[in-house]
């Protein structure tokens, strides 16, 4: 019998449609229940929940600490059925100075700090709530907002907070909950007190206006914010965008004419210690060229301690660089999703969320004062039945002492309420006398002054919005610019131009000696050698090039797969040793070699060739790499290769080929190209180039063979001048042997 009860009870449905209805459900829970503040008091279920089990603990700012394992035990077990350790670092964020605005939980012991480290174990920390929070729940017994069962049913929590401070802005709020986010970095109260008096004058208030009172975020941990004003009034406007903010840093003269910089701010939720360790690997990796050591000094106050490698660096130049490559700034994004008072969740601007906050408060403010004038009522009530009393005294005590239903008999006598009746009886014996009298009547006439200003203010907007009004701007009084807690601690910088800083700049200038072998190991030694002749290298190999340059220089490297290769002479490998192979720092394949290198100098020409006697003139300009695969500007192919890169300084072209066959012609016949096969240089039957130079014909011609070097005139060199893609002609008598023009 039971299996078929149970088997009645099993429906059939497709496995999307239970899927689909399962995640829906879901994705609302996480949304309504987690994610989401709520636009009215700023707050996250479990926040509120712990705010409000500390207020039934009697924790308010003027009493005791309690232990947080029995707070959070309380959140637990009556009002959030969630893991003790998710409720417990949701009240260690509230207490953290460096992570809230306005801290609503006031903690004793650890409670973290802002190197990231972990706060104590619940039960070795106290808390208790602070006056901001305080404000937040004031008026929560005046019937200011609804109740809900807690998911037991066996209580009752607030679904909204009656909020008597503007926390969904101040403090910000981030979550991501299905398909939707929210990202709101924390104000400054004052401002945004001055915002909301300024839309209770002017109810139509453009965000132009009132972006100028709320000048943008204002975070706990400082910094500078450098994003434009039109960025910012447009995110303001439209509830997303973002806000580039930067560590505050300045700088300290030490002895001997340098200086040193010291961060004393650094962006919101950005981790000292991982920033400083982040600094550490840019070092290793060579990557901060300009700094020479980050410490960390900080005690209560932050203190970041930045050595340059030199005087001679401007402490700008350095800060620019640190600025791209750590998180000394960082993006603060702005996405202003929250839940309305209908708990429809949707994106807001500047305007609505100040306004849905002002709506709140209208609404706490009405239903605070229909519940006072309930109290009036029922206490004139009963004061007006104690006035019957002593007015009847002796009568009073007789039906009380002679009557089996006195109270009965009392409604009947003198139509007394049951709350009357039941109010003299409860009355004691030393209250019937003259002075009591005098006292109820004066409470009579205070009450019905209260009751009639009260209901004055039910019947006028004007009033309530003037009490409302009042009620911020003490607020903005409590949490002004002048106050410790209140003042702006954000400021504000142009924004930065997006200029690349020259690298020349973050490096110190020294004079290096660049040494590349025949099989392409490369190195860099201090100061410029003249004779490499005592330089020792691997087996088998020996100089290739031998390049005075300083460390600020770029090196560029023609392979003979005819690319062009860039790099930083401060990256290359310094000291005694072999160096490192120059194929691990460019992708230069093992099958093609170095056919030049050179410092790099801007706008100068250079004349490129290869083996096929083809090539052009360049602008070295043109050929500077960015990436480590190079930039190909000749093309070749086949078992042709790249083989001479010179500068193209004068006015003829020098070409000699393997055959040993001079040919002399004018510069100005060879084209210049960005990238390409290029034209027919001397024409040969057999073999390929050997060399080539670009001199002045009227200087000469020098050549160097070994220790030789000989120096032909305009005049001796005449019947060697000809054409482009002649042939040529052997070198006149004296010519060095060797195949380069050295």
């Amino acid at each position: 019998m039971s299996e078929q009860v149970v088997a009645a009870e099993i429906h059939d449905t497709q496995l999307s449609d239970a899927l689909g209805e399962r995640y829906l459900s879901y994705a609302l829970s996480t949304i309504m229940s987690r994610s989401l503040p709520d636009v009215r008091d700023g707050l996250k279920p479990v926040h509120r929940r712990l705010l409000y089990a500390m207020l039934q603990l009697r924790l308010d700012p003027s009493q005791g600490f309690k232990k947080c394992a029995r707070i959070v035990g309380d959140v637990m077990g009556k009002y959030h059925p969630h893991g003790d350790a998710a409720i417990y670092d949701a009240m260690v964020r509230l207490a953290q100075e460096f992570a809230v605005r306005y801290p609503l939980v006031d903690g004793q012991g650890n409670f973290g700090n802002i190197d990231g480290d972990n706060a104590a174990a619940m039960r070795y920390t106290e808390a208790r709530l602070t006056e901001v929070a305080q404000a937040l729940l004031e008026g929560i017994d005046e019937n200011a907002v609804d109740f809900r069962a807690t998911y037991d049913e066996e209580g009752e929590e607030p679904v909204v907070l009656p909020a008597n401070f503007p926390n969904l802005l101040a403090n910000g709020a981030t979550g991501i909950a299905v398909g939707m986010a929210t990202s709101i970095p924390p104000h400054n109260v004052a401002e945004l007190c001055k915002a909301l008096g300024h839309l209770i004058k002017y109810p139509k208030a453009t965000i132009g206006k009132l972006v100028e009172v709320v000048q943008g975020p204002d975070f706990p941990t400082g910094g500078v914010i450098v994003e434009p004003r039109e960025n910012i009034v447009e995110a303001y406007a439209t509830g997303r965008g973002g806000f580039r903010v930067r560590a505050r840093w300045e700088m300290e003269k030490v002895k001997g004419g340098g200086y040193r910089i010291v961060v004393t701010e650094i962006p919101y939720q950005v981790q000292k210690s991982r920033l400083i360790e982040k600094m550490a690997e840019l070092m290793h990796a060579k990557k901060l060229p300009m700094l020479a050591d980050v410490r960390d000094e900080s005690a209560e106050d932050v203190r970041l301690v930045l050595e340059p490698k030199s005087r001679n660096v401007e402490a700008e130049a350095l800060m620019e660089h640190l600025f791209r490559l750590t998180d000394l700034e960082s993006r603060i994004g702005l996405n202003m999703n929250v839940l309305d008072a209908d708990h429809v969740p949707r994106v807001m601007n500047l305007r609505e969320v100040l306004q849905a906050f002002l709506d709140h408060r209208h609404e706490v403010l009405v239903r605070r004062t229909e519940h006072r004038l309930d109290k009036i009522a029922r206490r004139l009530e009963i004061l007006a039945g104690y006035m019957v009393a002593y007015l009847n005294l002796d009568e009073v005590i007789r039906i009380i002492r002679e009557e089996d239903e006195p109270k009965a008999v009392m409604m009947k006598r003198w139509k007394l309420s049951d709350l009357q009746a039941e109010a003299i009886l409860n009355m004691r014996l030393r209250n019937l006398r003259k002075l009591e009298e005098i006292a109820i009547r004066e409470e009579i006439k205070e009450l019905e002054a209260e009751q009639k200003d009260l209901k004055g203010l039910l019947k006028s907007q004007d009033r309530r919005w003037k009490t409302i009004a009042g009620q911020i701007a003490e607020i903005g009084k409590r949490f002004a610019g002048d106050t410790a807690l209140g003042r702006r601690r954000t400021s504000f910088a142009d924004a930065p131009a997006a200029e690349v800083i020259p690298i020349e700049a973050m490096i110190e200038r020294e004079p290096v000696t660049v040494i590349c072998s025949d099989k392409g190991w490369i190195r860099a030694v201090g100061g410029h050698l003249t004779d490499g002749s005592e330089l020792k290298f691997k087996e088998g190999d020996s100089l290739g090039f031998l390049v005075h340059a300083q460390t600020t220089d770029k090196l560029v490297l023609f392979g003979t797969n005819g690319r062009f290769y860039t790099l930083g002479v401060d990256k290359l490998p310094r000291g005694r040793g072999h160096g490192e192979p120059v194929r691990l720092m460019i992708d230069l394949g093992n099958d093609h070699a170095v056919a030049a290198l050179f410092v790099r100098e801007p706008e100068r020409k250079l004349l490129v060739a290869s083996t096929e006697g083809r090539g052009f003139v360049v602008n070295e300009d043109e050929v500077i790499a960015q990436t480590r695969q190079g930039k190909q500007v000749l093309n070749v192919k086949g078992d042709v290769e790249a083989a001479v890169c010179v500068p193209a300084a004068g006015d003829t072209v020098a070409v000699l080929g393997e055959n040993r066959k001079l040919l002399l012609f004018r510069l100005e016949e060879l084209p210049e190209m960005s990238r390409g096969r290029g034209v027919l240089l001397q024409r040969y039957q057999t073999g390929g180039l050997a060399d080539a130079k670009v001199f002045t014909l009227a200087d000469g011609l020098a050549w160097h063979g070994g220790s030789r070097t000989r120096h032909f005139t305009a005049d001796e060199l005449q019947d060697w001048v000809g054409r482009r893609s002649n042939a040529g002609r052997l070198p006149p008598k004296g010519a060095p042997k060797a195949m380069r023009f050295g």
